[in-house]
């Protein structure tokens, strides 16, 4: 779980938020929305612990995040961006591995618990298949799968993912954020993602916390959906806005 208490975040200058508070529970997918520039990417390097926060409290699992030293948060936050992998001949296999670094010793060893959780991340996420393939071959859907199966095998109780389907085509757009949502269904995740994508954010997310400077508004999707703070903050939008809430309303 993540909590936030009475946090501001600024960009040089440029006021984004200003004492938020709200949290985030295991089990959940979260879409975090917002214009462009408005802090969504700064947000969530801030609950990893990557970027700074002037002034509130983040918690996660029970801790404010600096407390936490290099381990211990590694072992709580998996965070993904859209960077790929610029290593070449990494195998699949060896960059999913990667994820187990905060459990392993200085030399990097396996041991068979490790060995585990890796098969069972690359399982989970439908990238078995492709173990031995070097990252450098991958498309960009695949990639961006193999970068979940190694948040998956860092076991941690939450994950930060930016803009997780930018660069990816439509029907892998919505298979990556369906295994997103397994992922923090099954696996009982903390799951919170950036997108610009209204469409899947609102059929697929469990709740929306929305970047409406210098606020952010977090509620489950039906009721973010009924207030009508997505359709005002996105009002040229509305096309998309309009298509995901229809999808929805049929579903319930």
């Amino acid at each position: 779980m993540i909590q936030l208490q009475e946090i501001s975040l600024w960009f040089g200058s440029k006021r984004l938020m200003t004492d938020v508070t709200t949290r985030f529970e295991c089990g959940m997918l979260t879409a975090l929305l917002g214009r462009n520039g408005t802090g969504k990417s700064t947000l969530l390097r801030a609950i990893a612990s990557l970027g700074e926060l002037q002034r509130g409290n983040i918690i996660i699992d029970g801790m404010p995040i600096g407390e936490l030293n290099s381990v211990e948060l590694a072992r709580r936050i998996a965070f993904v961006n859209t960077e790929r992998i610029a290593v070449e001949a990494l195998s699949v296999y060896d960059l999913v591995a990667i994820g187990r670094s905060p459990y392993t010793d200085w030399s990097g060893h396996l041991r068979g618990k490790d060995r585990e959780i890796i098969e069972r991340a690359l399982r989970i996420t439908g990238v078995e298949a492709m173990r031995n393939r070097y990252v450098e071959s991958l498309s960009d859907g695949e990639a961006q799968r193999v970068m979940i199966a190694r948040a998956l095998a860092q076991d941690t109780p939450v994950i930060l993912l930016d803009e997780p389907t930018a660069f990816l085509d439509l029907p892998n757009r919505y298979e990556l954020c369906t295994l997103l949502t397994r992922l923090a269904h099954d696996e009982r995740k903390c799951i919170i993602f950036s997108t610009h994508e209204l469409d899947i954010a609102l059929s697929l997310a469990d709740s929306i916390a929305l970047v409406d400077t210098p606020y952010l508004r977090h509620m489950p999707t039906d009721e973010m959906i009924a207030s009508g703070n997505i359709e005002r903050l996105f009002n040229s939008d509305n096309v998309a806005f309009d298509a995901a809430s229809r999808s929805i309303r049929m579903q319930r």
